[in-house]
């Protein structure tokens, strides 16, 4: 089979003569031109990987040196950098806070059946928490309070009188309270973050509720 056998074989049917066989030349070239022109357009990186201006505004991470001088060498554009940035930001970071959650869960846990001093002593006293804690909140503040060793001492002591727990009583002002100390504690500053003064406010805020319910 000569050369040119060999060449013919390998044009696309689409570009030889449906009669003769012969190759049309002229779609040939302008179908080339075209793909030339689609290959140009497309968008060229940066000069150096420091002009990469990545947008982070989701405050899970910030762009990384290292990672941008990678994706400049593979030739990533602006655009085909910033979609990476945004695929790690949707995907994989929240699958690493889920992985974390569930050590801090399982850390949690440890320390609670320490302080109650044993595993069985510790299921006796989660299921006493669950049932004053289903009778006195709504599930979500419930849900929240559990969700922390620190959350969980403080629930402890409401059960057993020794931190003012949320009241119900008829005074409209007093409800109106209770309802803001319930989203004070769904606010993860409270029973994720456990921020101090944060804390102190809510803290103060049973007090509050509790001196006004014994006058």
């Amino acid at each position: 089979m000569t050369s040119d056998n060999l060449l013919d074989n390998e044009i696309p049917e689409k570009f030889k003569d449906t009669e003769s066989g012969d190759i049309r030349l002229g779609d040939f070239v302008k179908s080339y031109k075209e793909l030339e022109k689609k290959l140009s357009r497309q968008p060229a990186p940066p000069a150096t990987p420091e002009d990469y201006c990545i947008t982070c505004d989701h405050g899970l991470f910030t762009p990384d040196k290292d990672v941008n001088q990678k994706l400049h060498r593979a030739g990533l554009s602006q655009e085909q950098v910033q979609v990476v940035y945004d695929v790690a930001a949707e995907k994989m970071v929240p699958m690493i806070l889920s992985m974390a959650a569930e050590y801090q869960a399982e850390h949690e846990l440890e320390k609670l059946i320490a302080h109650f001093g044993g595993a069985e002593t510790w299921q006796d006293v989660a299921r006493q928490l669950l049932a004053f804690g289903q009778k006195s909140f709504p599930a979500d503040v419930l849900d929240n309070l559990a969700s922390s060793y620190e959350g969980v001492l403080a629930l402890h002591r409401m059960m057993k009188g020794q931190e003012p727990s949320l009241v119900k009583t008829p005074d409209a002002h007093s409800n109106r309270a209770e309802l803001d100390l319930q989203s004070m504690m769904r606010d993860p500053k409270y029973w994720r973050d456990q921020d101090p003064a944060f804390v102190a406010k809510v803290t103060e805020g049973f007090q509050n509720m509790y001196r006004g319910s014994r006058k």
